[in-house]
């Protein structure tokens, strides 16, 4: 082409992308592009500012670019390190006790004195998360007091609480806190700090004191459980030197109970629910991206028909193929890249209400997007229009002058129909970089490819059947005419039922998983869960325990015993931490763990391998997580050091725990009723009575040594997370809806020029409108129905193996679910029909005829 071929071709795409655009052409087309491109880039916008902040607060989460954790003092190798790389260094101790309120002569006088007048009130009491810091603490990050940055660390004889320590004690700011042998003056209330832990200790209350008050409250002993925390902060230079040195001295055999943390090994509040939430939202991105897909191939290709005659004309006229083939690609990439620009703008939108609907999970305060799912959106949009929409518009170029003349030249060819097929193979790949996800994407695209080609298969058997059984002449006239219409065009018919039926099994999918994905999330944890735990219960007290919770009203406790050991053989070889190479396995290996006994399987943790034999005296039943970890399978001898007795048993079954479920769990359980030869005590989970006033306070008096802690507020906080990542996942769930809309109005509306030809015909030979709306709406309820049936038979399909592989959870699919999809199917797709087509009987005939010979 000539310099002036192209000029010429680039005006004649601008002007004929005003007139569309002017005029509605595109208007199909392109709310399906903005559609696809704002579900992609809202959640692609939310997904990077949430990793921009998680880098940016990673360092102030930590206390510092680096923590040594340990449950010694921490080891003076790693103090000298940190000083010879010239990093500052910081430690503080923490560790779950009990603290008591001060407030009454009788508790300010010592620990016991509750007990010296039976008549006095019993102090009230409330486990605590102690923490004492030193100087300089935090090094990264900022301490707030009552609202505002603190200073300096509380000084000596104070300590700083959380509020809500103060109204569960019922004391004051200015009042005492007993803890061990020392009453403390509580000097202030802690609104923010930066390197609170997330793990069960995290939801105590926090007490935070100066390291040089610990010692004289007699709370640390040579066997006390305490967590030590060197934090370190630097250059990125001094880190990067410090952090390889540390991982591998924490590493060597001599070296045990040693940890290190970095901005590599966050601690994200409800991972699982969280990154769940984030799968279901790709999910939903994705399927809305696909359905859009549909509809802009059926939009395109409804587009090129309208067009066939004013292309003939050009030709007519002189415009050579190059020059159309020119015009119409200008024509689409423009109005792509109008549609692309459109859907980030609305994208970006909608991601801000995910922020608003998170808050509290998503700081709202979130580092500015980058440009990456700006870019990735516009390259999603004009990937969708060329893959989808570009084939059968250039077919324009093709069209014989000779149309003109002849109208049955130039039609748009069959194979532009298969461009669902052919524009899947490149569309999945971007599909599969966007959704984050390998198993997730491959399900989805792979699941929904194979899923049309079934539905094209079934769709042309199902219109090969009704060809061969066309109502003879005894059935009703609407009846013969509906299936005459529906066989007379086989191809587009089996397109039109393939795109209703990939539209409907995006919406049966949604809706089946959203339904039982939010039922799998709020069973984790229900409502009613257990909301207290208590542990440390002697043997000898067990029973009066238990008679007490009875008394309380304390209903079927979970009652478990507890037994610290440490693996150290499997298969009759010793096993240390250097002969594994699963993080998970290391820590397991190198620490005790709670062990323990049942002749009854737990009913929250079912069996995914073996068998449960109760009393069978050397079996033990494996999580199934750790077991993995530690390279264990069924038949397998492990070893046990408890308490320095030795005791073997062989791995019978493994079993799955959900660790978020809040209920008691172990890793070993051995499924025998009694263990009387090793040392254990027992562990309570139970849900507090209500209307017990006190309850705690009596039950930690008349049971001193016991640990109680209360779960209340970490329950309430996990339903609250569930009741927003919920209304997120609601909120993008109208982006699929709108897309499916799309694909319905599309589909029914692809038919709506040959309609009006077809109907202007019968009602020019005698037939009246009520006879061709029955002929309509037969039509369209029997296509919705099978493609609904197919859909929803499908959606069972995917949806198992999405629940199964992606998601993770059980899922019983309903049975009755086809049934229910076709008869949804039939209704929207009547429902589409009306609003696609409801012009088409109240066109008069002269005009339709007149039109059609033009």
């Amino acid at each position: 082409m000539s310099k002036q071929s192209w000029i010429h071709g680039l005006k004649l795409g601008a002007r004929q992308l005003w007139r569309d655009l002017r005029a509605g052409e595109l208007r199909l087309l392109m709310v399906s592009v903005a559609l696809a491109v704002a579900a992609l880039t809202a959640v692609g916008f939310l997904a990077d500012r949430m990793q921009s902040g998680l880098w940016r607060d990673a360092r102030q989460l930590l206390g510092g670019d680096a923590v040594v954790v340990s449950d010694q003092r921490t080891p003076q190798a790693f103090v000298q390190k940190a000083q010879v790389a010239g990093l500052q260094s910081n430690t503080n101790v923490s560790f779950p006790t009990m603290a008591r309120a001060m407030n009454s002569p009788d508790a300010a006088t010592s620990p016991a004195a509750s007990t010296a007048t039976p008549s006095a009130a019993p102090p009230a009491t409330r486990l605590v998360a102690l923490k004492a810091v030193e100087p300089g603490y935090p090094l990264r990050g900022r301490l707030e007091i009552a609202g505002q940055s603190a200073a300096s660390i509380p000084p000596e004889g104070e300590v700083w609480v959380d509020a809500a320590l103060l109204e569960a004690l019922n004391v004051q700011v200015g009042q005492m806190l007993g803890l061990g042998e020392r009453s403390l003056r509580i000097g202030a209330t802690i609104t923010r700090e930066p390197d609170r832990g997330a793990g069960f200790m995290g939801f105590a209350p926090r007490v935070m004191m100066n390291m040089a008050d610990l010692a004289s409250t007699g709370l640390v002993q040579p066997a006390s459980r305490v967590s030590w925390r060197m934090a370190v902060a630097g250059s990125d230079a001094a880190v990067s030197q410090f952090l390889p040195w540390a991982q591998a001295e924490a590493d060597k055999p001599a070296v045990r109970g040693v940890k290190v943390e970095s901005l590599g090994s966050g601690r994200p509040e409800m991972r699982q629910t969280l990154d769940r939430a984030s799968q279901f939202l790709n999910l939903v991105a994705l399927l809305a991206a696909l359905l859009c897909a549909v509809a802009v191939a059926l939009a395109a290709r409804s587009f090129a028909e309208r067009q066939l005659d004013a292309c003939a004309l050009l030709r007519v006229l002189g415009q050579s193929q190059r020059t159309l083939t020119l015009s119409y690609g200008l024509e689409f990439l423009g109005a792509g890249l109008v549609a692309s620009v459109l859907g980030v703008l609305a994208g970006y939108g909608v991601h801000l209400g995910f922020v608003q609907l998170l808050v509290g999970l998503v700081d709202a305060n979130l580092p500015g997007a980058t440009l990456q799912p700006a870019l990735m959106g516009l390259a999603m949009g004009l990937t969708l229009l060329v893959a989808f929409g570009l084939p059968p518009v250039l077919q324009l170029a093709q069209v014989p002058p000779l149309r003109v003349i002849r109208r049955d030249l130039g039609s748009v060819q069959v194979r532009s129909g298969l461009v669902l097929v052919m524009g899947l193979l490149g569309f999945a790949f971007t599909l599969l970089m966007v959704s984050r996800n390998l198993t997730l994407g491959l399900i989805t695209v792979g699941g929904f490819g194979v899923a049309l080609l079934v539905f094209a298969a079934l769709a042309a058997a199902a219109l090969f059947l009704l060809r061969r059984a066309v109502p003879d002449e005894s059935a009703p006239r609407w009846l013969r005419l509906a299936t005459r219409q529906v066989a007379a065009r086989p191809v587009f018919a089996v397109v039109q039922v393939s795109a209703l039926s990939v539209g409907l099994l995006a919406l049966a999918l949604l809706v089946l998983l959203r339904t039982d994905l939010i039922a799998s999330w709020r069973q984790a944890t229900p409502v009613n869960a257990p909301d207290r735990f208590v542990i440390n219960v002697q043997p000898e007290q067990a029973k009066d325990f238990l008679a007490h919770l009875n008394k309380a009203g304390v209903q079927s406790p979970d009652w478990f015993p507890m037994i610290r050991g440490r693996l150290v053989a499997i298969n009759g070889r010793v096993i240390g931490p250097d002969d594994l190479e699963a993080d998970r396995g290391k820590r397991f290996l190198d620490r005790e763990v709670n062990l323990s006994h049942s002749a009854v399987l737990p009913g929250h943790n079912p069996l995914v391998a073996g068998r449960w034999q109760a009393e069978e005296a050397d079996g033990v039943s494996v999580e199934e997580g750790i077991a993995q970890a530690l390279g264990l399978k069924l038949g397998d001898r492990l070893g046990f050091d408890i308490a320095g007795q030795p005791h073997e048993a062989r791995v019978t079954s493994l079993r799955k725990v959900d660790w978020a479920s809040m209920r008691a769990n172990f890793f070993m359980l051995f499924p025998v009723s009694k263990m009387p030869d090793l040392p254990m005590t027992y562990m309570a989970a139970f849900r507090s009575p209500e209307g017990v006033p006190g309850f705690e306070n009596a039950m930690v008096n008349a049971f001193p040594n016991i640990t109680s802690v209360d779960m209340r507020s970490t329950l309430a906080q996990v339903q609250r997370v569930m009741d927003q990542v919920i209304r997120a996942v609601e909120f993008l769930f109208a982006f699929t809806l709108a897309a499916g809309l799309m694909v319905l109005l599309a589909a029914v509306g692809a038919s709506r020029q040959a309609r009006e030809r077809e109907y202007a015909i019968m009602r020019a030979l005698g037939a009246g409108r009520s006879l061709l709306a029955q002929v309509q709406r037969t039509e369209l309820l029997g296509i919705g129905w099978l493609a609904g049936f197919m859909a929803s038979a499908m959606a069972l399909l995917v949806g198992w193996a999405l629940a199964r592989y992606a998601f993770e959870f059980a899922w019983q699919p309903p049975l009755w679910a086809p049934l229910a999809g076709g008869l949804v199917g039939s209704l929207l797709a009547w429902g589409a029909g009306s609003l696609s087509l409801a012009g088409v009987l109240r066109q008069p005939v002269v005009q339709t005829l007149r039109q059609a010979a033009q």
